[in-house]
């Protein structure tokens, strides 16, 4: 049987097949590590939950700017928010980052000539 995943965020949901994630699918994954706010964000969100004014303040960046950062990494499910009182409040999730890690995994790996029929 193929294993399957289920990422959630608040405003993101997707399943894929772990040997079968589209390249769009994969292509959202990777967007949220190709910039380096977001690298930054995710290197203080390393000791753990942090409020969206805290991230703010070390980032330096504006707060439409952190909305969008946020929302590219909860999207991709390498970051998961929750809300109290009128703040956000976010930390890493474990389950995207283990995908992130089984795609780029997947990606990578050598495959035998009987595994490619194109050659």
């Amino acid at each position: 049987m193929k294993n399957f995943y289920i990422i959630r965020t608040e405003t993101f949901r997707y399943v894929v097949n772990s040997m079968e994630m589209s390249e769009k699918k994969t292509a959202e994954l990777f967007k949220a590590f190709c910039d380096e706010n977001r690298i930054k964000i995710l290197k203080l969100l390393q000791t753990g939950e942090k409020c969206a004014c805290r991230l703010n303040e070390e980032i330096s960046v504006t707060q439409p700017t952190m909305s969008h950062h946020m929302k590219v990494l909860c999207d991709a499910g390498i970051v998961t928010g929750r809300k109290e009182g009128k703040w956000m409040h976010y930390s890493i999730s474990p389950e995207g980052a283990q995908k992130a890690l089984e795609v780029l995994s997947e990606l990578t790996r050598t495959r035998t000539a009987e595994e490619d029929p194109l050659c």
